[in-house]
């Protein structure tokens, strides 16, 4: 059964962005469009919304909530690096708000069949956009145990990553690892008993890792957070909604170090104790604004 979608700080992001009516905003990872029709109700009865993602299934998805605010809403299946190139073709010089939320959806983790949980036995996919050509289990087959460990520690900061990445290399030498369950468990083999966490799953942090190799999330992050400040208005506001210590500290370091954006959020934005145990996958959720100066401030 898949978990109705709950979007995460939902509150916080839209009061983050300062919506108003006649804005502009970019919603940069659409998913089910939870955050998006906030937005546009709290920027009725003239705001605009442009929703990327690049999951066709949940483009899909999204275009179904949002049928009700008419053309306010735009939605493009693509990543949101595209949102430069995709303002010029519009003829815009920049919007009033963006919002990424970079976590995965509901639907993604219980019904998309691509693999990105251990909780059930699916394909080793983990493609956000099918249009990728390497899966997961085109990386566990084919990588050097080297290149695996790399990708295990840096991506998932796996602590066991070596022994994790010689299991791998070691099983596939027998069968092509091709499931979640097959992965999951030669994960949990991996890894002596003693060194099993005691909150999470231990193939936890492997699936991570993995998910965000094959979709390149970090370079992507990156990319968008250097040019941000270009796409915004001045007093124009990026809301970022990152769920684990790799991307909070992105996006703390690009908001620190762009002249022309000044960070609203000392520390992370979390959920309150309620909404944890209204929705447990918002537990690792942490929002950061910035705000884009006016004009002359490194503009």
């Amino acid at each position: 059964m898949v978990q109705e979608h709950e979007p995460v700080l939902l509150a916080e992001a839209v009061g983050g962005l300062a919506v108003r009516s006649g804005g502009v905003y970019v919603d940069g990872n659409v998913g089910l469009g939870g955050h998006a029709a906030a937005v546009l109700a709290a920027s009725a009865p003239d705001g605009r919304l442009i929703g990327f993602d690049w999951d066709a299934a949940a483009i899909e998805r999204a275009a179904e909530r949002l049928a009700s605010f008419g053309d306010r809403a735009e939605l493009v299946r693509d990543n949101f690096t595209a949102l430069g190139s995709y303002l010029e073709e519009r003829g815009l010089a920049a919007v009033d708000g963006i919002l990424l939320d970079l976590g995965i959806s509901s639907f993604q983790l219980d019904a998309s069949g691509r693999g990105f949980s251990f909780l059930r036995d699916e394909p080793l996919d983990m493609r956000m956009d099918q249009r990728r050509p390497a899966t997961a289990a085109d990386l566990v087959n084919t990588l050097s145990a080297r290149e695996l460990a790399d990708i295990l520690y840096y991506y998932g900061e796996e602590r066991q990553a070596r022994r994790i990445a010689a299991r791998i290399v070691a099983h596939r030498q027998q069968a092509r690892i091709t499931t979640t369950a097959a992965l999951a468990e030669i994960v949990a083999q991996a890894v002596p008993r003693r060194f099993h966490p005691r909150r999470i799953h231990v193939a936890t942090r492997t699936f991570q890792a993995l998910r965000i190799a094959v979709n390149g999330e970090l370079d992507n992050l990156r990319a968008l957070l250097r040019d941000a400040w270009r796409y915004l208005k001045p007093g124009g506001r990026i809301c970022v909604i990152s769920f684990h210590s790799l991307e909070d500290r992105l996006v703390k370091a690009a908001f620190a170090g762009a002249p022309a954006l000044k960070a609203l959020t000392k520390r992370p934005i979390t959920p309150t104790a309620a909404e944890k145990r209204r929705n447990p996958r918002s537990r690792s959720a942490r929002l950061r604004i910035a705000v884009r100066r006016e004009v002359g401030h490194g503009a």
